[in-house]
């Protein structure tokens, strides 16, 4: 017969810590955005949901086989909460773990020669920002990395691939700050989800020869590696780009 009644102590403890490890992940990333404590702080904090989602994983598990083993029903469901709250965490961050596998970069563009400038934002960064020089360290590392981005080749003239650039770029959510069609320059700006990073992005148009270049450029206002970010940015322009 199962054994009802209240669920044991290793039951709640997996409960209890996994829906910590959970709630650390909100907490840790939106107390940054909203300016509650530093960069630091809400990284330390989102790491520690990690670490006791990875405790939980393991003991919930063992928990699990123990409550079904000795059919201990008031077990089943906080152990299974608790499991299922660091599976979330450890399924959310993974990703993100899996970016420090991308080249270590926080600038990357189209075209590593010449990339597009910024002239607007440049101003816009705090003192502690990120340098916009693109340097050639970026460029081999992005070489390397990410020889798949290139400048999009586009037909018809600048004016009307400048109009299609900004409708993209507003398509994809960023928010456009700057317009200059005389120069052929568009730039705007775009936030992660979580910690709300603020990273620049420059879209060139010019003509070169019977062709018009749309060139791109993301550059992270902080960190020292984007996981990927700016890069997927830029594919996520080309896509965009390609389907309309």
């Amino acid at each position: 017969m199962a054994q009802a009644g209240k669920p044991g102590m290793l039951a709640k403890f997996v409960l209890i810590v996994g829906l910590i490890g959970l709630a650390a992940l909100p907490v840790g990333a939106l107390g940054y955005r909203f300016g509650q404590w530093e960069l630091t702080t809400g990284l330390a904090v989102v790491f520690s949901g990690i670490v006791l989602a990875t405790i939980v994983l393991v003991l919930g598990i063992a928990t699990l086989i123990f409550v079904y083993t000795r059919r201990r029903r008031a077990d089943r469901m906080p152990a299974l909460i608790g499991l299922a709250a660091s599976v979330v965490v450890l399924a959310v961050t993974g990703p993100q773990y899996a970016g420090l596998s991308m080249p270590m970069t926080t600038d990357v563009a189209t075209n590593r020669d010449e990339p597009p400038s910024f002239e607007h934002l440049a101003a816009n960064r705090d003192p502690g920002a990120n340098l916009l020089a693109y340097t050639e360290d970026e460029a081999r590392v992005q070489a390397e990395g990410y020889p798949d981005l290139v400048g999009i080749r586009a037909e018809g003239g600048v004016e009307v691939n400048f109009a299609k650039a900004v409708a993209v770029a507003r398509a994809l959510g960023w928010d456009v700050v700057n317009e200059d069609a005389n120069r052929g320059l568009i730039e705007a700006t775009d936030a992660t989800f979580w910690f709300g990073f603020e990273d620049d992005l420059a879209i060139r148009i010019r003509r070169e020869g019977n062709e018009t270049v749309v060139d791109l450029r993301s550059a992270s206002r902080v960190g020292l590696h984007d996981l990927g970010t700016n890069a997927e940015r830029i594919r996520s322009f080309v896509d965009r780009w390609n389907d309309d």
